[in-house]
This record gives structure tokens, C-alpha cells and sequence, in this order.
């Protein structure tokens, strides 16, 4: 791997944890304050249409079409990193160009903030069992992906087929202090999941055959037990 390379990957990995911590800090620390002036929903549309910019870039990006179209135009080498570089960059913007939005859902305080407090460990718990197979030099574009994809049905996949969705939807849903921000970015996130996980299973489908359709006959729920 040339100089450049190792330039580009590293520096992706590190723009891909920055991001990462600029979206915490931004929902625990800037988000726990809403705002002051009244509700207004130019805002929320807004909001929508970065959030959904972000996630058409994952979408297309799991498209079998445009990964052959990356492939043609990027060293295979560096084709995680430029997926990672672009997520990476999208989230900076999303929360850069964030609109606060006034007003809360709801406040608890006492044994039922620490309810909520465990419910969004929980969803951390769920996230790292979920990629907990995934090299995290891997997870960051440093490495080059392995090549050897396998079906998923161990841990928490036998518990729901997206359970890395279903930490994320306890993390954002399951503050103690809910403003209209962060409900905001977790309605929108559960929407596009909503969208987009019929789409992912159909690809899930394609690549692995009857293995994956005796596993959604065996699993049945998606994302959350007895509901979806």
C-alpha cells in the first residue's frame, strides 16, 4: 500500500471516530437543551432532508449496482475507506447544519431516569454484540474487508434479524430528558429503518439463499419482539 493510501485510510478512520463522538457529544451535551423560541416545523423539514441525504448514501451504497460502479472507479483497497470518509463526512454535516427545534416530549427524574439510563445501556449492550465479529480496523476502513461474509445467527440474531437496529432505536428513544431534538433525530432514524431493512433482507436474501430465508422463517421479528 502507497504512502497515499495509508494517508487516506488512517485519516478516514479517524474522521470516522470523530464523527462518531461529535454525534454523541452532540445528542447527550446540545440536544439536552431545547430551544427557546416557539416550535416551528420549517425546521423539522430541514432536519428530514439531511438526515435523508445520509441515509440514501448507505442505501445506495449497499446496492449490489453501485458497489460494482465503486469497484470500476476505486482500488478495491480503498473502497471501504471512501464509504467511510463519505458516511463520515455526511454525519459532520448533518449535525452542523442541524436546526434546533423548541420544545421537549417529557422529563423524569428519580428511579425513572434510571430506568431510561438502562435502557439506552442496553442499546449500547445490543450495538456492541452486534458488530462484535466486525474487525473494528475493518468497521473503520483501515483494513480491507476480509471477503469472508457469513449469515449472522448467533447472540442477539436469534433474538430479532436486526438487533444492531433495535440497540439504536433504545439508545435515541430512551432518554430521561426528551426535547424535541432528540425525538426528532429518532423518529426520523426509525423511519428510514422502517424503509430500509425490507430492502437490506432482500439483498441478505440474494446473497445467501435458503440459509437466510430458514433463518427469517426461524427468527420472525425484525427489530422489535411481537410488534415488527
Amino acid at each position: 500500500m502507497s504512502l497515499f493510501d495509508r494517508l487516506f485510510v488512517w485519516s478516514g478512520g479517524a474522521l470516522f471516530v470523530l464523527s462518531l463522538a461529535a454525534c454523541a457529544y452532540t445528542y447527550l451535551i446540545v440536544w439536552a437543551s431545547p430551544a427557546t423560541y416557539p416550535l416551528a416545523w420549517g425546521p423539522v423539514a430541514i432536519n428530514a432532508a439531511l438526515l435523508a441525504v445520509f441515509a440514501l448514501h448507505h442505501s445506495l451504497f449497499a446496492c449490489q449496482s453501485m458497489k460494482q460502479l465503486v469497484a470500476r472507479i476505486v482500488p478495491d483497497r480503498l473502497a471501504r475507506s471512501l464509504y467511510v470518509w463519505t458516511a463520515s463526512l455526511l454525519l459532520l454535516m448533518v449535525l452542523a447544519c442541524w436546526q434546533p427545534i423548541a420544545g421537549e416530549a417529557y422529563t423524569v427524574t428519580g428511579w425513572r431516569a434510571v430506568a431510561h439510563a438502562a435502557v439506552q445501556l442496553g442499546g449500547l449492550w445490543l450495538i456492541a454484540r452486534s458488530v462484535a465479529t466486525i474487525d473494528p480496523l475493518e468497521l473503520a476502513g483501515i483494513e480491507p474487508p476480509s471477503g469472508r461474509a457469513s449469515l449472522q445467527i448467533a447472540g442477539p440474531y436469534r433474538w430479532v434479524r436486526h438487533p444492531l437496529y433495535l440497540g439504536w432505536l433504545l439508545a435515541v428513544f430512551g432518554a430521561a430528558h426528551m426535547t424535541a431534538d432528540r425525538l426528532t433525530f429518532a423518529a426520523i432514524s426509525a423511519a428510514y429503518l422502517c424503509v430500509a431493512i425490507p430492502w437490506e433482507e432482500r439483498s441478505l436474501l440474494r446473497m445467501f439463499g435458503e440459509p437466510y430465508a430458514r433463518y427469517r422463517r426461524t427468527v420472525r421479528w425484525r427489530v422489535i419482539p411481537y410488534l415488527y
